[in-house]
């Protein structure tokens, strides 16, 4: 395996440092993508890590001596870069290990307009050449070195998040935000002061990427444990768990009670084709049935993708749909360069509580119809062996693999997928109720075990 074999995974970039990740990976990085972009200018930005700076520093060095011009924003949420490069018109990349532990950082890559770059549509080529320079290859000198100028966009970027909402029609509402001592510290407050009708609280909003309070992977309910306990204590209305770099966000309601990423996908969904009728609505196989039932129900036309932001972006793109939505809490918006944002979900959802002058208790209830396992992780030595084990298995029910093994039991359904970087298969499993959900996760995990 090559030295960024092991960090270059199917979206993005990630890994230790500077075991892994270190100036000179990624310096050879910005040598790379410099060859890759359409343009001569790169916007860039970085989370609160420590070793952001640094990081940042020599990546614009390796662009610079291509040739191509530098745009710092300084620190910036990745929902804020893919503003940048959407309304500049401009590839960008932002420095940040997202919801991973402090030891770790990361990249990630667009061309201009936010378009993605994943493993299929440019971030292979970015290695494959950021290998040759690590390995001695001679870079050639551009006639001219790059500038490299400060700017920020952050008065711009909430200008766009507000304009998803009707501000005027915001009812009063008590809001709190665990930012997990992540990027949502810079952005959220940003947002909110410009809603008068919102009295928002931050938890952890200090910009520390050791993560001194507890770590920003919202998708782990351990996570969540400090934000319900204070929308209880605290009678709020609304919490909101971001993760480290802000794109994420999943909603906790007043009850205490989290919502699950294909809540809030349905929920949202309902919202935009109101606006939107007869739009399509993407949502990936992972997420509950009650999604693809709701967008049918309020006149969408759903459509189920592969899971992961690249594939989303291009379907969205080759479809014209106007949203799409995650089970780990991602969701994308058309009016947002088809780019996903923590926060314009956000305010999406409380524009929805507003119109509906519902609790999110109330609002959630009729989205709710299966009871599903959540992710269930297993380590196994042959990923490969024990997908075609459980596909023999159940080879009476109908089955795809569009993205790991879908197998459809008729009123219980699973998708089991290898993970990309560990020897972990994951599963996800819906029934009608819980007795029926654990029944079957146990007879899957039966066959897995062996």
């Amino acid at each position: 395996m090559s030295r960024l074999d092991a960090i270059v995974k199917a979206y993005d970039v990630r890994g230790t440092y500077p075991d892994q990740f270190d100036a000179e990976v990624a310096h050879a990085l910005g040598v790379a993508f410099a060859d890759v972009i359409e343009g001569d200018t790169v916007v860039v930005g970085r989370d609160m890590r420590p070793s952001g700076p640094e990081l940042v520093a020599a990546f614009g060095d390796g662009l610079r001596r291509r040739g191509v011009d530098v745009i710092d924003l300084g620190l910036a949420s990745t929902d804020l870069l893919y503003f940048a490069s959407g309304s500049l018109g401009l590839p960008g990349a932002v420095f940040t290990a997202s919801h991973n532990p402090a030891g770790y950082n990361g990249a990630k890559f667009c061309q201009a307009g936010a378009r993605p770059i994943g493993i299929e549509s440019g971030l292979a080529d970015i290695r494959d050449r950021a290998e040759r320079v690590l390995a001695g290859e001679a870079v050639p000198e551009s006639q001219r070195l790059g500038s490299i100028s400060e700017r920020s966009l952050l008065d711009g970027f909430v200008d766009h998040v507000l304009s998803f909402v009707d501000v005027e029609a915001i009812r009063p509402m008590r809001v709190v935000a665990d930012t997990a001592n992540g990027m949502g510290g810079l952005v959220v407050p940003a947002v909110f002061e410009r809603l008068p009708t919102i009295e928002l609280e931050v938890m952890f909003g200090e910009l520390d990427g050791t993560f001194p309070n507890h770590p920003a992977d919202p998708l782990q309910p351990a996570n969540q444990r400090d934000l319900r306990a204070r929308v209880t204590a605290g009678s709020f209305d609304l919490g909101l768990a971001f993760d480290g770099d802000a794109d994420r966000v999943f909603m906790v309601d007043e009850t205490g009670n989290g919502l699950s990423g294909s809540t809030t996908t349905a929920i949202l969904a309902a919202a935009i084709l109101r606006d939107h009728p007869g739009a399509t609505v993407l949502h990936n196989l992972i997420c509950s049935r009650s999604v693809p039932e709701a967008i049918s129900e309020h006149g969408g036309v759903p459509v189920r993708t592969r899971v992961g932001h690249s594939y989303i972006k291009q379907v969205m793109a080759e479809t014209g749909a106007v949203f799409g939505g995650e089970h780990s809490a991602h969701y994308y918006f058309a009016d947002n360069f088809r780019a996903d944002s923590g926060l314009i979900a956000s305010l999406v959802l409380i524009g929805e509580m507003s119109r509906s002058e519902q609790s999110l208790s109330g609002l959630r209830a009729p989205f709710e119809r299966y009871a599903a396992s959540g992710e269930i992780n297993t380590e196994v030595d042959d990923q490969a062996a024990v997908v075609e084990l459980v596909r023999s298995h159940y080879a009476a029910c109908s089955q795809d693999d569009l993205d790991g093994l879908t197998v459809d039991g008729g009123d219980w359904w699973f998708n089991l997928r290898a993970s990309n970087t560990e020897p972990l298969l994951r599963l996800n499993l819906e029934a009608a109720d819980r007795a029926a959900c654990d029944d079957r996760v146990a007879e899957v995990l039966a066959l897995i075990a062996g």
